[in-house]
């Protein structure tokens, strides 16, 4: 156990996430930042066996002791490109969680599963907790794998998933490709996506279109275990229910603002994903956002969604 910390159990049999809580918590900000770096190699071997690590109100809930920790934990960050939700920058390589409507479910995903390069890391932090909902859900993906019903995940594992995104130019429904980007430069993005082996196709009309092919599921990168990794159920046009429905009969599957499809482009059923998500929620995990508290995550081993919410709710998240 990381010295410093006692261990507490949000669940009475559970151990996602290990849940810790500082020895002292009326240290000084230099102090937690000490108690924090020192830590890192347990937190390391934690996140390596269990995948999540909470540590509850270890810091001022403010965006520059937020800053300073991922100093001490995480030297290297990564820009949010190619990420679907709609986020802000607040600073350098820290955004806001989601500005995704707040009546409204994610469901759960390990982020930019569909790229070339996802994050192993994932640090999220609260500054304000919402006043009813707001959690942040998480799910072993070794336990997801086995739970899913054979019927919907063996063709996923052996077709791989089609991701299909098209993109606006600057005015149109979703982010823009320069948000998605985080770049102006249409040669910048050519060559990343060609880097990334992403099929792509500029429109007339200055819009971005997209396709690339990832598997459903993969052998965790330090463990070898399996996991189920992927975004199939939160692309997938019924993730949005009746009016994803409506956009399909008006736009074909290839023209959805986001679809995902087997990887040789036939349609995955829209049941099949509704039994993913629903597996999802049925094996998460959830726990409510106190201030000042960080979530590590291993983005490999763990999903994460949002619950949806009333009150202000500020949470926010930074790669590694």
């Amino acid at each position: 156990m990381p010295a410093g910390f006692v261990r507490f159990r949000l669940e009475p049999d559970g151990d996602l996430p290990v849940a810790l809580e500082p020895e002292n918590p009326d240290d000084t900000l230099d102090r937690a930042l000490e108690r924090i770096e020192a830590a890192r190699p347990a937190l390391e071997a934690l996140l390596a066996r269990h995948g999540a690590v909470l540590l509850r109100r270890v810091l001022p809930a403010d965006t520059a002791a937020f800053d300073a920790a991922l100093g001490r934990l995480a030297p290297d960050l990564k820009p949010y490109v190619e990420g679907q939700s709609q986020r802000s920058r607040v600073k350098g390589k820290i955004y806001t969680s989601t500005e995704y409507p707040a009546d409204q479910e994610i469901v759960l995903h390990n982020e930019l599963s569909y790229t070339r390069t996802p994050p192993r890391r994932l640090y999220f932090f609260c500054l304000v907790p919402a006043d009813t909902g707001g959690e942040t859900p998480i799910v072993d993906c070794r336990r997801l794998f086995e739970a899913l019903d054979p019927a919907v995940r063996d063709p996923l594992v052996a077709r791989g998933v089609r991701y299909v995104k098209n993109m606006h130019g600057g005015s149109g429904f979703g982010k823009s490709w320069q948000a998605h980007f985080e770049t102006d430069d249409r040669d910048a993005v050519a060559v990343y996506l060609r880097e990334g082996g992403v099929e792509h196709r500029w429109e007339e009309d200055g819009a971005l279109w997209t396709s690339q092919v990832r598997p459903a599921a993969i052998a965790h990168p330090e463990t070898g275990e399996t996991v189920w990794f992927n975004q199939a159920d939160l692309w997938h046009w019924s993730a949005l229910g009746a009016r994803g429905a409506s956009l399909l009969r008006v736009t074909g599957p290839d023209r959805l603002p986001t679809n995902a499809e087997y990887g040789d482009g036939d349609q995955i059923p829209a049941e099949h994903m509704t039994v993913a998500r629903e597996t999802r929620r049925r094996e998460a995990v959830r726990f409510p956002w106190e201030p000042g508290d960080l979530l590590l995550l291993d983005n490999h081993l763990v999903a994460h969604g949002r619950r949806p919410f009333t009150g202000e709710r500020r949470v926010l998240v930074a790669m590694g």
